[in-house]
This record gives structure tokens, sequence and C-alpha cells, in this order.
């Protein structure tokens, strides 16, 4: 690509080269201006997210970490949807590297040779400069395309804006201003890569008889190709100069424009997403923030309740959809959208927190059922399964931000009658089925041997049963097949009688925190007056909740759910089937077990080491669809004339050809489907199979 003769450290390109006085300066006016436009609206956007209430920063260089390596890799994109991830990494490092290459001509040109005299933008720099930059172009420009045809010919449900909240002739229904805004965004970052080609080659037959740039002309490939084509055209190089000025300024002043506008529109996610992955918590679903129960309110009823880190999560969002897709409230044809409720409140922050004063309290109500303001009704939909937490790309966490707005519910008594009898039985009784204290422990009595009380003498093991594994006549089968196989592999045992309560995992999620503290402090107290080395559970939600949130209230334990301590026990030998488990096998992945804790493997390794053929539903692992259980809802009624998730997942399960059991591990989970699911096409059995 040099030409023999000569010298390559000529080559350059000479900015605003034949450019009036009159016309650099405008440019340089313009540039001003739309820089300090863009200043403002960041102080803006920073002023709107400090009238949220504090919060530390804890973990913050290990979430800057995290944050990097998923933007190097692009892996919270590519889940799930490979193409997007692969020609949003095109949009992404085409940008950043055309970004870089502007901010490097500007470093010399504006910076470094006024000041210093320093020139470093020749020779063979420029040559590989101009070489990358056309490649990166070019990659920008095709992703773009790319995702021009997936929202306009692909049609994805997921990127249709229609709320599931509103119906047709309510104003905010359709949300049309965000398919406008996509399309702006798109076209002005399209044009903005075709004008910059476009450009490139103008330059190359304005200046064709000048060999420092004709002859070098394919160390920007793409621009002599639109170059060929100009002169296949007939474009002789006067008409070639004309054409460059018009299209530097039409390139320049869209370039601009795009730069004032970014703090304004949804090019903001440039910076937000990173600053929202930044900030994202470790466990944003399985261990939920403190309530301060002597602060004056609890929860949050108005947009300045939010945590700074929540406004901005609000607008990190992409309103990509992946967690409109993935909620089984909204796919069951309840009225919640992660992704809308999260756009509700992004709408309501923009509209009173931007201003240079806060307006009126009423103007700041983030529930009710005006516009920018969630409904009550999608609130209580939330099935607090993390779904939405788990594969949205930018690290939004969707699922504190709804419990924060149910505290503001719980705490002003407006509940479903049946949840404020659980919350009422539980306060009273220490169970949510409102059954006697005393009737805890009634189900060993079945057992052909007793079950040491961890109250009165020291255990290794103290199981701490749950609710529905104590109660529930369907569960009480499984408590006591475990049972029996504790003492068939010689573990020595107990539990804590009618002395347990509700673990309160899912009185936290529905937001009583009041509640939730007292179970959790009476029942550490109760578990650090005992003497024992580990606990295990056979109830993901106590699980997770002894786990990820007791330590809070210094009740840090070893803890391990019933389906790992079986698989260790089956992997040691202390237990030896005497037959193989004949059948083929899928399995449901409780979210507080999986999802939230990732327990995949124990189970699945189990149904393997028992003979079973384990087949994988589509939805599986952190993908696994929610039965409806979690949050509370297995307190509230589902309604008659919507499908349950509890259907839908056993619909799913039944697809599969000679399917034999669907096997549950979760208490509630095997609750939901054997309650509220029609009549399966396959037996729903519990993990202690292994019996």
């Amino acid at each position: 690509m040099i030409e023999a003769g000569q010298n390559p450290e000529q080559v350059t390109r000479i900015l605003f080269q034949d450019f009036p006085t009159w016309m650099l300066v405008s440019f340089y006016v313009v540039a001003i201006l739309a820089i300090a436009v863009f200043v403002y609206g960041c102080y803006a956007q920073v002023r709107k997210y400090a009238r949220g209430r504090a919060q530390t920063g804890e973990g913050l260089w290990s979430g800057v970490k995290g944050m990097i390596e998923a933007m190097l890799t692009h892996r919270t994109i590519r889940r799930r949807d490979s193409a997007a991830g692969r020609n949003h990494a095109l949009i992404f490092f085409g940008f950043a590297l055309l970004f870089i290459g502007t901010a490097t001509i500007t470093l010399e040109y504006d910076i470094l040779e006024p000041i210093a005299g320093i020139k470093f933008w020749h020779g063979s720099f420029y040559l590989w400069f101009s070489l990358v930059l056309d490649i990166a172009g070019a990659g920008f420009v095709v992703g773009l395309l790319y995702m021009m045809y997936r929202r306009k010919w692909l049609a994805l449900p997921k990127l249709n804006y229609r709320r599931p909240d509103r119906v047709p002739s309510d104003p905010d229904y359709g949300r049309d201003w965000y398919r406008i805004e996509d399309w702006l965004f798109l076209w002005a970052l399209v044009l903005l890569g075709i004008t910059g080609f476009m450009l490139e080659a103008a330059r190359l037959v304005w200046l064709q008889a000048d060999p420092t740039v004709w002859d070098y002309r394919w160390w920007s490939p793409v621009g002599a190709i639109v170059a060929y084509g100009y002169k296949a055209l007939g474009l002789t190089p006067a008409g070639a100069g004309e054409l460059r000025i018009g299209l530097w300024w039409f390139h320049g002043l869209l370039a601009l424009t795009f730069i004032a506008a970014i703090p304004y529109t949804k090019a903001k996610h440039i910076f937000t997403a990173m600053a929202s992955l930044a900030v994202r918590d470790a466990k944003p679903a399985a261990h939920l923030p403190e309530a301060d129960l002597t602060a004056k309110k609890v929860g949050a009823d108005l947009i300045t309740d939010f945590t700074w880190k929540q406004l901005l999560n609000l607008d990190a969002c992409t309103k990509c959809g992946r967690c409109h897709e993935a909620c089984p409230a909204n796919a069951t044809g309840f009225p919640l959208s992660p992704r809308d409720l999260v756009l509700t409140l992004r709408e309501l922050s923009n509209a009173t927190l931007e201003g240079f004063s806060l307006p009126p309290q009423d103007r700041l109500a983030a529930i009710g059922d005006g516009i920018n303001q969630v409904r009550p009704e999608t609130l209580w939909s939330c099935r607090t399964c993390a779904a939405c937490v788990e594969i949205c790309p930018v690290g939004v966490e969707h699922v504190p931000i709804i419990v924060e707005m149910r505290r503001a519910l719980v705490d002003a008594s407006e509940m479903e009658p049946t949840l404020q009898k659980a919350l009422q039985n539980i306060h009273s009784k220490g169970n949510s089925l409102g059954e006697n204290k005393r009737k805890r422990p009634g189900w060993t009595k079945k057992l052909d041997f007793e079950i040491k009380d961890a109250r009165k003498e020291p255990v290794d093991v103290l199981w701490f049963v749950g609710d529905f594994a104590s109660f529930d006549p369907r569960y009480q089968r499984v408590s006591q097949a475990f049972a029996r196989l504790l003492r068939h592999a010689g573990v020595d045992f107990g539990i804590l009688y009618e002395a347990e309560m509700n673990a309160g995992n899912d009185v936290r999620r529905v937001g009583e925190e009041g509640l939730f503290q007292h179970v959790a402090e009476s029942n550490i107290e109760t578990l650090q007056g005992c003497e024992f080395n580990r606990i295990v559970t056979t109830d993901p939600h106590s699980y997770n909740t002894i786990r990820n949130e007791y330590p809070d209230f210094e009740g840090v334990f070893e803890i391990e759910h019933a389906s790992a301590m079986i698989q260790q026990m089956l992997s040691s030998g202390q237990l030896k089937p005497s037959k193989t488990f004949d059948a083929r096998v899928t399995y449901h992945d409780p979210c507080h077990l999986g999802r939230l804790n990732k327990g995949f493997e124990p189970p699945r390794e189990s149904i393997r080491m028992l003979g079973a053929e384990l087949v994988e539903m589509e939805r599986s692992r952190d993908n696994s669809f929610c039965c409806g259980a979690g949050g509370g809802r297995i307190w509230i009624a589902d309604p008659t004339d919507k499908e349950k998730p509890s259907e839908n997942r056993v619909r799913e399960a039944a697809k599969i050809d000679g399917l034999d059991v669907l096997v549950v591990n979760c208490p509630k989970c095997m609750n939901m489907f054997e309650t509220r699911a029609s009549p399966p096409a396959t037996k729903t059995i519990s993990v202690s199979w292994s019996s």
C-alpha cells in the first residue's frame, strides 16, 4: 500500500483544510455551546440522584472490576440473545474507538501542538489510526443496521412498549414516544457512521492529485471503496471539494447535537449503565437492605424515598425488555412488567427531580393510579423471584425497588386480606398457616424413632424445618422421609420443636420489615441458645434468609440445603440406594435455591446417581421459571381468569416426551404445583425421592 520512493511520514490529514476563518470560528462556537449543554445536563442528572436518600457505596472496587469485565466481554448482553450481544459489541467497541480517535485528534490539534508544539498524527501512526478507525466504523454501522432490522422486521414482543398495567384508553398505555426515541437514536448514530465514510471518500476524491493522500487510500478501505463509487458517478475533484464542505458541516453538527443530547435522552445509558454495573449489589435479591424502623416512615411512596443508587438504576434501563420477557407475572397475564415499572418511576423522576427545585409533595407520589405512578396491584403481582434482576444486562435491581414500595403499602395497611391474615398468624403463632405452636413437631409422631430436641441436647446438625414442611400434610411425608434418611446415614440431628418460628424470608419480601426483624431476632436468639455445628433445611426460602440476611442481626450460622446434604451422603456412601430410580425425570429449580443461591448441581447430581434419566426443561437453572409462590404470593389467591405461573411451569414440563416425574425440592413450590396448577400430566414429587 506504500509506493516506492515515497516517505509515509509525510502522510497526514490537515484539519479544517481550506476553511475560511468565519467557518472555523463558527464551528468552535457551536462546539462550546454543545459541550456547555452536555455539562449542564450531566449536572442536572447528578442533582437528581442527590435528591434521593443516601446510600453507602460498599464494595465499589469489586463492582468497578465487575463492570469492566462485563463491558469488555459483553457477557451480560450476550446472555440468551447472542445476536444482539454480538452486534451491540460492534456498536460499543466501534463507538469507543471512534470516540478515542476523535479525542486523540483533539489532544494534538487543540492542546499539545498549540501549547508544546508536539505533533504525532502523521506517518505510520496516522496510517494505522486510519485503518483501525475505518474497521471500527464499519463494525459500528453493521451493528446499528442489525439493531434496526431486529427492531423493525423481527418485531420482538419484548420491544413492544404497551403496558400490561394499563388499558388502551389510558394516556400512558402505548408509550409511542419511546419508539420514536429509539429510532431517532439509531438513525443519528447510523448517519454519523455513514456520513463519516462519505466525508472521508469526498476528501480522497478532492485531493486525488496529492500522492500523500490518494496513494495511501487503502489505509482507509471503506472510504476508498466509497471514493471509487463517487468517481464512477462522475464526481470531479472540484465537486468533491464542495460536497466535502456540506458533509463536514452536516456530520459535525450531527455529532455535536448528539453530544449535547446525551444527558437528556436514551444515549445517557452510555454512562448510567456503566455506573449501575459498578455499584451493583453482589446479592441484590437474596439480601435485601434493612429498613430503619425508628425513622418517621418506612418504605418508598415518594420518588424522593428511593436511594440515589435506585434513581441511577432507573436511568440505566435501556428498555431492552429482557426482564419483561423473563417475568413470570408478566408471562401469565398479571399487571406487572419489571421494565415498565422502572420506566414509570424514571418518568416520575425526570418530571419532578430534574428541575431547579422540588415540586409539591403530592406530585412526588410514586404509588397510585395516575400517570407516572405504579399501581398497588402491579406491586403485589411480583414474586420477587429475581428473574428480572438476574437477566438485566445493566445491573438494575428491580426487587429491592419493589420491596421498598411494598413496605410503604404495608405501613399504610394496604394489602390483601389473606396476606394480612398470614402476617397476623406469624406474629401471634409463629407460622403463616395459623396453626398452634405445639403442633409444629406433630409430623414426627409417625416416625418409629424420636428426633432430638436441639434446645435440650447438643447435636451435630440442627434441622430448621420451616412452616410448610411442618404443617402441610403433602410435605409432611417429605419431612418424615428426610428424617429417616438422616437417621439411616447416622447423622446426629435435632429440631427446635415448637420454638421454631417462620424464618421471615417472605415476610420481608412482602414489605413487613418490622415483623421480619422480630422473627429473625427470635429465631437467632433460639439458635444461639442451642449447641450445634451446622444448620440444614429443606426449605429454600428459609435457607436464603438464614444464610444471607440473618448475619445482619448477628446470626451467623453455617447452613446448607437438604439437597446438598443428600448429594454429599450419596457421594460418601453414607446413603446407598437399594435400587435404581428407573424414570425419565425433569427438575424444577426453586428460585431461592437456584437463581438466588446458585444451588444448581447437587439435586441434579443426586438424580443421576440414582440412575434416573435427567432431561432439562427449556427454562432451567438461572433461567428457571418461578412456581409463583415467592414474595408472599403463596398467601394471596390468584385470579381465576388468569393462568398461574405453576400451570405454565407444569405445561412446560409436560412437553418433554416420555416424562415420568417432575422433581421438586421446595415445600412452597410443591404446594403451588399441587394446589394451583391444573392436574399435571406428570407426577410431582419432592427431591426426597432418594428415600
